[in-house]
């Protein structure tokens, strides 16, 4: 099994770039991209077909982590995390990558992207055309079990389809708590630190036996091509803070609207 020739280590450095610039810009964790990237890169490797897709769920989040980081450090030097709110978020995020990442292991890896497909679409879709006034940019405070939940709902989505969580997470602080945009995508980026992390952990235990052939694997966990694409993502990511500052919140929500239908469309007709 060949990981990296040549032309997949240069496509792999540039698309891992972009995953990093957008979980800084739009506090998604960088799987939207990392995922489709993994499952392709698994593909060509010559991974057994019954363990690429939680195997590219698994690497994802195990880099998303350190991704995350730097986004959430970056957002904080700006203002842009409340911390009374991500406690909450962080401890229904925790619970719900427990959760999500079982039931993942229960499922194949077709059911679950064309779920994950299905679903960014309905949520780009509310956010481009039923949803047309933003919160304001004043500071608010959500009601706690609301916290929790929307933290249980992202971290779910997290470790069920590898990519952070804040596919979910995003939409659902703008839509249910009411935050405005640059706080929603700051503590996005800190709920995605707690809810990557235990779904790394829960695809580790999973994958113990499945993926042991897999050569530099632990679990569902390729260590290779996290070590080789995790440093890009991370200076990419703050990179992205930067951008999200200068960036209207209007047009942030749009774009990030559009992003997650093309994913999800591309997902949905992936054959």
């Amino acid at each position: 099994m060949a990981i990296f020739t040549p032309t997949l280590l240069l496509l792999t450095i540039s698309l891992a770039s972009l995953a990093g610039l957008l979980a800084g810009l739009l506090g998604i964790g960088g799987g939207v991209i990392l995922v489709p990237l993994f499952l392709w890169l698994f593909n060509l490797a010559g991974f057994p077909q019954d363990v690429i897709v939680h195997t590219a769920f698994g690497t994802s989040l195990c880099i998303i982590v350190p991704t995350a980081i730097s986004s959430t450090l970056g957002h904080r030097r700006r203002g842009n995390v409340a911390w009374d709110q991500v406690f909450y978020l962080a401890a229904g995020g925790a619970a719900g990558a427990v959760i999500g990442s079982t039931l993942a292991a229960l499922l194949t890896g077709d059911i679950l992207l064309s779920a994950f497909g299905g679903m960014q679409i309905l949520v780009g879709l509310k956010l481009l055309f039923f949803h047309p006034h933003l919160p304001p940019e004043d500071p608010i405070s959500p009601r706690k079990s609301l916290l929790l939940l929307v933290g249980l709902a992202g971290g779910a989505f997290s470790s069920f389809f590898g990519v952070g969580g804040g596919v979910i997470a995003v939409p659902l602080m703008l839509i249910v708590l009411g935050l405005p945009i640059h706080l929603a995508v700051g503590n996005s980026s800190a709920l995605i630190v707690v809810s990557a992390f235990f779904g790394t952990l829960s695809y580790l235990l999973h994958g113990l036996n499945e993926a042991s052939a897999i050569p530099f694997s632990l679990g569902y966990v390729n260590l290779l091509v996290a070590a080789v694409v995790a440093p890009l993502t991370i200076v990419c990511a703050r990179l992205g803070v930067r951008l999200a500052t200068r960036i209207s919140q209007d047009k942030m929500v749009k774009a990030f609207a559009v992003l997650l239908i093309l994913i999800g469309t591309k997902l949905i007709l992936r054959h």
